[in-house]
């Protein structure tokens, strides 16, 4: 009988390691081609992973809460009804330790996989996840035709994300302890190194690499559970938000503006189009017109569309908005890319399939990178406003707050004033003051209020 492999995918060109989070079959469960049989949680997105093809589930070798190298085998489908076995309790081991000696440095011992404190229920939104490519093998260990260079000694050790992150800090990858699968440094290795403040200055090779302390927990660490407490650990989405949510606040000097927003015209746009877009299957909000006019002004002020390398700004030529999606068991933020290209249909239609496609787990890596600006709607839980927290690298993002109808000073023709019922609401945006100075910021947000108060209902 035909054997498949199952093998933990490389959900971006970035992820060397996957922890699977959840076995969606059982040892002995009949799967079909493409349906879904396991979860993954990576630190760019969850998965839910298919079957390559049908028949029975017979091995299952990585077990829930391991993290494992890209490439390894977690299980085997019988092509074929009939034989299909427990593992035995060796096996998930053995499998695990067998990619690891392929792939490890010559004087490393194989790593045992590592298991993740998360429990298997709450999971990140995940991708359909088809076939992904093999990732690049490590580079070759010193040989006969010439030594290993420090190039590749850094390639072998790290991942592009985890260089990028010290590129940008400014930091010599040796100088890090990795506590990844053969000494590679990973995200959070890198991450806790930063927050130490004791990075070596980029190209100083160290002799004796100190080890160090991962970064404490955001938290605080030590807290004793009282009698009848709960205690539930992290989840992957959980740890990773907090890292980011702490070496965000610690990297950016955040500032925040306020402006309130008179939706009163928008909301009778959207009145008299509801009705059109809902019969092209598109459900129209007060965040579409917002994403809509964000666009359009991000392109008249590009520092707002920026991020910051070492000492340098990059103006992003692209316009990429990032709607964060709320979650039973996490945040995440989707992309639509080429926003200001977009017309109000289009956008309103990428903001419905992004957030059904996060809430399904059914989002691609992909979906949520290379965006270049963020909005955030606290505001449809009620909040007034917010004061949120930059995504990195980027250096903006904006807080929408609760859209509602509120008692308001207005202006008659004659001049006199009245007091009236309009629609009104407060948005937020917190910058990056090392490059965003305050009238910049303003600025963008007078051009969005004009925007959004005179909204031409031809772009409808």
């Amino acid at each position: 009988m035909a054997r498949i492999d199952v093998i933990m995918p490389q959900m971006g060109e970035s992820i060397a390691e996957g922890t699977l989070s959840r076995w969606m079959k059982k040892v002995g469960e009949e799967v079909k081609r493409d349906e879904p049989i396991f979860e993954i949680s990576t630190d760019k997105v969850d998965a839910e992973i298919p079957a390559p093809g049908a028949g029975v589930l017979a091995e299952i070798l990585v077990t829930e809460g391991q993290t494992v190298p890209v490439q390894t085998v977690v299980a085997r489908i019988e092509t074929e009804k009939g034989a299909a076995t427990a593992v035995k309790a060796d096996e998930p081991v053995k499998a695990v330790e067998s990619v690891a000696a392929q792939s490890a440095r010559p004087a490393a011992p194989s790593a045992p996989a590592t298991i993740s404190p998360s429990p298997a229920p709450p999971v990140m939104p995940a991708s359909s996840a088809a076939a992904a490519p093999r990732p690049t093998p490590p580079a070759p260990p010193a040989t006969g035709n010439g030594p290993e260079t420090a190039e590749d000694r850094l390639r072998r050790k790290s991942t592009p994300l985890v260089r990028k992150i010290a590129a940008e800090h400014n930091i010599d990858i040796a100088s890090v302890t990795g506590t990844g699968h053969a000494g590679r440094v990973t995200k959070e290795d890198i991450l806790g190194f930063i927050e130490s403040g004791t990075p070596a200055p980029q190209g100083v090779a160290a002799t004796a690499p100190t080890p160090v302390a991962p970064a404490a927990a955001p938290t605080g660490a030590g807290v004793e559970p009282w009698e009848g407490d709960r205690v539930e650990p992290w989840s992957r989405i959980r740890k990773l938000t907090a890292d980011h949510m702490v070496m965000s606040r610690r990297v950016s000097a955040h500032v925040n503006s306020l402006f309130e927003i008179d939706y009163t015209r928008v909301g009778q746009i959207r009145a008299k189009k509801k009705k059109e877009y809902a019969e092209r299957g598109v459900n129209l909000t007060f965040l579409a017109f917002i994403t809509k006019a964000v666009a359009e002004n991000l392109r008249k002020h590009p520092v707002v569309n920026s991020a910051v390398s070492t000492e340098t700004t990059i103006f992003r030529r692209d316009i990429n908005i990032g709607i964060a999606v709320a979650l039973d068991w996490g945040l995440i933020v989707p992309v639509i890319k080429h926003a200001d290209e977009l017309s109000l249909l289009g956008i309103a239609r990428a903001i419905n399939d992004l957030g059904e496609r996060a809430r399904s787990k059914k989002l691609n890596p992909d979906d949520v990178q290379r965006g270049t600006f963020t909005i955030t709607n606290p505001g449809g839980f009620g909040s007034y406003a917010g004061t949120p927290i930059i995504n990195q690298p980027q250096v903006a993002i904006l807080g929408v707050g609760a859209i509602e109808k509120r008692p308001s000073v207005v202006t008659l023709p004659d001049g006199t004033d009245s007091i009236g019922i309009r629609t009104k609401g407060m948005l937020t945006m917190a910058y990056d003051h090392r490059i965003v100075d305050g009238a910049d910021a303003d600025r963008f947000l007078a051009d969005l209020k004009r925007s959004l108060e005179n909204f031409s209902e031809d772009a409808a």
